[in-house]
């Protein structure tokens, strides 16, 4: 029994479920005493029913028994052959040594706990004798050597370090230490010098297997566990505050980016290549919003789950909602899929603005060349996005936003968030430049040629400002999510240990504290503005695309378009 088994004995004893604990003045034991609601996870605790054996500080055990005993019926005719030298009292601990034998206390390991040697050979020096006097040697499977020692090995023992001859006393569980000292790890964090198990999932956040839950808290990542809806970081008002920020840029996002795709149906011979992406662009991006605002309408209940019931035999356990992970949650998966999809499409498609640019300015290629090769465009536009989502929904990588109410892909994992998010986004930002700075220096070229043969440049300069203010609007709030990507996956690891620092000292879910250096260290907490600033930067394209639409031009469209409705001539323009 390793690492693992000694954190679940921990867990077993401290959430919620131990009946009295007493750290012994000697820092080296833990005495536990077990109550009457200790059920384990697996559910093959049994009540003890062997009649030598019901008194004991326990009450529960596990079958079948450290001697193969399959039923407790079994183990019970065998220890009632050693009831009259429990009787004659040779030893204070022959008692309780031979019921961690027969009926072994039950814990949430799969295998019974087996008795320290110190605590057999303590019964053995003083009863063999007597057994010898009546002509009984001391049983073989009860040899002594059998029994891991205390300092090598979880194991039960009886001693606290009171006088010899008392007879009732509770069990004691030693986890070996490092290099033969005796660390009580049970308790690590509460005993100077403690071995550090890192994060135990509380019993409030554990989660069906089926569900596929993990939660990384430093360098360890826990299996069937879930982080808390109402406790993560930030505070209920700023949640609340979060939400309706969202919400609200979300709004005017939606708003803008609907007009300009309004203003390109009804007036598509205006947009031809290179302009026509911002369409897409746009198209994308109301989308985005629309997928914020859904999130902001639905309250915790895409970003979050209901608890789940707890395990039958936990009924008692008042378990807590947690945080969507993985596909099994629909509207969840749902929401990321718009979300991450069309963010993603509008990256690219800002690529194939830039790329258009550069053709019609650098290349000299007409609006028709261009459009003709618009197939290639939407492919990469769509199809990239598409295989990325689909990989994504293969590993299950999704996650609840508790700040926006969404779901996306790397917002507790900060793998994935390099690997599917800030990846991408420097490679399709890294493209926009070049192809953006490879295109402004052809129209400065074909400025420069102009004026040397004195033709005006006044729609040339006015169109350069338009791309350059246009492209400004686009690669700051960029960059500034970049930024705000980086910081969080920068720190996600120091975050989520200040959070297992603060729940163990200060909520009912009972887990080891981190102790050593890591429990020295500065806590780090996240910055709210640095999540409000990234919501905000990553709308904000989509509410500044429709700059490209803000002209005379515009109004002339929906007064043609209201005219065609009204069954009015329509008057072209130039």
């Amino acid at each position: 029994m390793g690492l693992r088994e000694c954190v679940c004995v921990w867990l077993w004893l401290v959430t919620g479920m131990t009946g009295m604990m007493d750290v012994a003045s000697a820092g080296s034991r833990v005495t536990v005493l077990p109550g009457e609601d200790s059920l384990p996870r697996h559910g093959r605790c049994e009540t003890i029913t062997i009649p030598v054996c019901i008194n004991l500080p326990y009450n529960q055990t596990i079958m079948p028994n450290l001697l193969n005993h399959a039923k407790q019926d079994e183990a019970a005719k065998e220890i009632h052959q050693l009831v009259p030298l429990i009787k004659v009292k040779c030893s204070p601990d022959l008692h309780f040594f031979l019921c961690t034998l027969y009926a072994p206390i039950c814990t949430i390991m799969d295998e019974p706990l087996p008795p320290c040697r110190e605590l057999c050979q303590s019964a053995r020096n003083r009863c063999e004798s007597t057994m010898n006097t009546y002509g009984y040697p001391w049983p073989e499977n009860l040899d002594c050597s059998k029994f891991p020692p205390a300092s090598e090995q979880l194991c039960v023992d009886n001693k606290t370090g009171e006088a010899e001859g008392r007879t009732s006393r509770p069990p004691v569980l030693f986890d070996g230490g490092v290099g033969g000292s005796r660390n009580p790890g049970l308790l690590g964090s509460a005993i100077p010098g403690g071995r550090d198990h890192g994060f135990v999932c509380p019993l409030q956040l554990t989660v069906p297997k089926g569900f596929e839950y993990k939660l990384r808290v430093g360098d360890k990542i826990e299996p069937n566990c879930g982080a808390p809806c109402d406790s993560m970081f930030f505070t209920e008002r700023q949640r609340e505050f979060a939400r309706a920020w969202v919400g609200s840029w979300g709004g005017v996002c939606a708003v803008s980016c609907l007009m300009t795709v309004l203003t390109f149906l009804i007036d598509p011979e205006r947009f031809r290549y290179p302009e026509r992406p911002i369409i897409f662009l746009s198209g994308c991006y109301l989308l985005v919003a629309a997928a914020y605002a859904a999130g902001w309408a639905s309250g915790d209940s895409v970003s979050c789950r209901e608890a789940f019931p707890p395990p039958a035999h936990l009924d008692r356990l008042k378990m807590v909602p947690t945080i969507s992970q993985g596909t099994k949650h629909e509207r969840c998966t749902i929401v990321f899929m718009v979300l991450y999809f069309f963010s993603m499409a509008s990256s690219i498609w800002w690529v194939v603005l830039t790329l258009t640019w550069f053709l019609a300015a650098g290349l000299k290629w007409g609006h028709e060349a261009i459009e003709a090769n618009s197939q290639y465009f939407h492919l990469a536009a769509w199809a990239v996005p598409a295989i990325k989502t689909i990989c994504i929904l293969a590993m299950g990588k999704v996650d609840g936003d508790i700040l926006s109410g969404v779901c996306y892909v790397g917002v507790w994992d900060a793998e994935a968030l390099r690997g599917f998010v800030l990846a991408p986004l420097c490679v399709y930002l890294a493209l926009g430049t070049v192809f953006l700075l490879a295109g402004f220096v052809s129209l400065f070229r074909i400025r420069t040629v102009m004026k040397h043969d004195g033709t005006k440049t006044d729609k040339l300069e006015k169109l350069m400002i338009r791309i350059g203010v246009f492209s400004v609007l686009y690669t700051v709030p960029a960059l500034i999510v970049l930024a705000c990507l980086f910081y969080e996956q920068a720190f996600m690891s120091s975050w989520m240990v200040t959070w297992h620092s603060d729940i163990c000292e200060r909520s009912p879910y009972s887990i080891p504290c981190p102790v050593g250096p890591r429990a020295r260290a500065q806590a780090h907490r996240p910055i709210f503005e640095v999540f409000m600033i990234k919501y905000l930067m990553a709308m904000i394209v989509g509410i500044t695309s429709s700059f490209w639409i803000w002209s005379g031009k515009t109004i002339i469209s929906w007064k043609q378009f209201f005219d065609r409705l009204q069954g009015r001539r329509v008057e072209s323009y130039v």
